[in-house]
């Protein structure tokens, strides 16, 4: 990547970070104007038009940045290669962090506009899915080398257990307030899919 590759490419990064984040400002992200985006990343409207062609666009852009940053920010934690408790613990604490930046509104509308776009963007979300889901039966297949996973549940069934604890602390009224319990929480989950301890 050249000189001026970079700093287009840093100017990008501004315009999405600025955006993402005015739009978790507001209680209705259709509120955040362009004049706003460009005064808040310091990068000229032009510029923004000329790189994101419209605002639909753009904030398509954003929901796949915020996408692409929770699958990084995940396969980071797992590289680390740490034991399946302490790679449950930072993975759960990240996913409440990465919430915890976003609003309700922002939420509903990224996933109104995943489950509504055209195929592409579904691929997308259905390309994030299966990403997660990997990962998460990579974590739990080094739970059970390490003894913390009881062999007799099943893949599907993992997934499908993580998945509804997840969504469920998904919810923003419980979000907010479980932030603190990440430790009990995945905790919780551990002992759920350990192996029963025979007398």
């Amino acid at each position: 990547m050249n000189g001026f590759e970079k700093r287009t490419e840093e100017k990008r990064k501004r315009v999405l970070i600025a955006t993402f984040e005015l739009m978790n400002q507001e209680t209705n992200v259709g509120n955040v104007t362009m004049d706003a985006i460009a005064s808040h990343s310091n990068v000229a409207k032009a510029t923004i038009f000329k790189y994101f062609g419209n605002k639909d666009n753009l904030i398509r852009e954003v929901y796949i940045y915020y996408i692409d940053q929770l699958v990084e920010e995940a396969q980071q934690i797992i590289a680390e290669d740490k034991s399946f408790e302490e790679t449950l613990i930072a993975l759960s604490q990240n996913k409440i962090n990465l919430l915890n930046k976003i609003n309700q509104s922002f939420y509903l509308k990224m996933m109104e506009y995943f489950t509504e776009k055209n195929e592409a963007d579904m691929s997308k979300m259905q390309q994030y899915t299966e990403q997660n889901h990997q990962m998460l039966l990579d974590v739990f297949h080094r739970g059970r080398k390490e003894g913390k996973v009881d062999l007799k549940y099943s893949d599907e069934f993992l997934l499908l257990y993580f998945q509804t604890l997840v969504e469920g602390m998904s919810n923003p009224k419980i979000y907010e307030k479980i932030a603190p319990y990440t430790e009990e929480w995945t905790e919780m989950l551990i002992k759920g899919i350990a192996p029963m301890k025979r007398e």
